[in-house]
């Protein structure tokens, strides 16, 4: 009738006769098969960003549970035996990263780099925590990396390694940290180290507070020798470690001023109780 639509010709042929009738006439080309294969690829890559990003995630769990025992280190009686644990548990974060070494195998880390980033990132804040409680000093990224240096040493790896006669060299993976990483692990670990200071004085340690202030200083110094030079995200954390710094000479500050006047065992409330005033004054939540 007039106003409706018109009937395609082949509107009357059922849907799947047209549908073999196109495939009969469209066979597979090169361009079709070199669009599976690219699809492949892409789906593989994908994948392998997924299971990347949940080895960071589970780096990144890790690492803050070594973080938190460390800071057990000033109140426990015998600190050796958190040192040991903690190492435990860096060790296993290390086969964490030597799956994450696997997964790169072959292929550039840069383009899988936001997906392990904050794992990495994590991982280097624990271990200078620990580092820095053994021998009060930074862990430099090429000590870092040198732990990353992974051989086979499962039994499954072994088995395979085996089975291929013609490879007699041991398996080695590596996985190395980079600058960016390195730097914005050690801002993070300011923080961890402002937490050092208030319960090294709870416990009526006052030697702590004042060799953290020089240290926190010196590595201030260090990253406003960056600048706006380094990347965003560094002049980003610039503001969170100037905090940090802050909080730590307001606790010598008192400690030097008004130590002989407040009991030990109140000194840790009056340092929250400041550090709660300089948060509130900065608007930080």
């Amino acid at each position: 009738g007039s106003g409706g639509f018109r009937k395609r010709k082949h509107d009357n042929f059922p849907h799947g006769q047209r549908r073999e009738e196109k495939e009969n006439v469209n066979p597979p080309s090169a361009l079709m098969t070199s669009f599976k294969s690219f699809q492949l690829e892409l789906d593989t890559r994908h994948d392998k960003y997924e299971r990347l990003v949940k080895l960071s995630r589970d780096i990144t769990i890790e690492s803050k549970r070594t973080i938190f025992l460390l800071h057990r280190f000033t109140s426990a009686p015998n600190g050796e035996e958190i040192l040991s644990e903690s190492e435990v548990k860096l060790d296993a974060v290390r086969r964490k990263i030597k799956q994450v070494a696997q997964e790169l195998i072959g292929e550039d880390m840069y383009q899988f780099h936001r997906a392990i980033s904050p794992g990495l990132q994590e991982y280097v804040e624990a271990v200078s925590f620990q580092y820095f409680i053994k021998t009060r000093s930074l862990i430099s990224v090429e000590e870092i990396n040198k732990q990353l240096i992974f051989t086979a040493e499962d039994r499954e790896e072994t088995t395979n390694m085996a089975s291929n006669s013609h490879d007699k060299h041991p398996h080695t993976w590596s996985l190395k940290v980079t600058p960016v990483d390195y730097l914005l692990g050690v801002a993070d670990l300011t923080g961890e180290l402002m937490r050092l200071c208030i319960s090294s004085v709870g416990n009526g340690d006052i030697d702590t507070p004042f060799e953290l202030s020089q240290f926190l200083r010196q590595i201030y110094d260090g990253f406003t020798f960056i600048g706006n030079t380094g990347p965003y995200e560094v002049s980003k954390k610039l503001y969170t470690l100037k905090q940090s710094l802050a909080k730590v000479e307001n606790a010598c500050y008192t400690l030097k001023v008004r130590g002989s006047e407040i009991p030990k065992h109140m000194l840790a409330d009056v340092f929250s109780t400041k550090t709660e005033l300089i948060d509130q004054e900065e608007g930080l939540p």
